[in-house]
């Protein structure tokens, strides 16, 4: 297994565990239930674990693809650039879940407070993961690009075409 296999393997589970995270925790506020509020916290920091995974094999997986036919340095970067705010946001999510366990195993008054943070930390997480998703998916599958119509020469550089003069 190389790092670009390790890489697919592991990103995923950032975007989809906060989405279900995201949905478990709404529906924990609105039950008043802590067991399904937990739920969604140990879900965000399992996303949080895994960012981390994804980003430690992020860079062998671009040092495999990035030279292929039709695949481009810009269009990596992009991706590079929102996965690394994707990142930071669940590392916080994560962190700030570990706070709401914590309080709601204590029975703390301030516990509601951390999950109405959470929730919005989490609908950030969910927008960045989205175009995370979408920009790591544009790497390899060139038909979800917003130029799919366009030459190869096109979009090997990054959409961007070249006139000579």
């Amino acid at each position: 297994m190389n790092d670009a296999h390790l890489h697919m393997v592991v990103n995923h589970f950032p975007i989809i565990g906060t989405i279900f995270g995201l949905g478990i925790l709404i529906a924990g506020i609105v039950m008043k239930n802590n067991t399904i509020k937990n739920t969604a916290y140990i879900l965000f920091v399992v996303a949080a674990i895994f960012a981390f995974a994804s980003m430690a094999t992020g860079e062998g997986a671009e040092e495999m693809v990035e030279d292929m036919p039709s695949v481009g340095k810009k269009i990596i970067h992009e991706h590079e650039e929102i996965a690394e705010k994707l990142a930071l946001v669940l590392y916080v999510l994560g962190v700030v879940s570990l706070v709401g366990l914590f309080l709601n195993i204590k029975k703390n008054a301030k516990a509601n407070l951390v999950s109405f943070l959470a929730v919005t930390i989490a609908v950030v997480a969910v927008f960045l993961g989205k175009q995370t998703g979408t920009s790591g998916g544009e790497v390899r599958h060139t038909e979800i690009r917003a130029n799919a119509g366009a030459s190869s020469d096109t979009i090997q550089n990054g959409g961007e075409e070249e006139h000579e003069e």
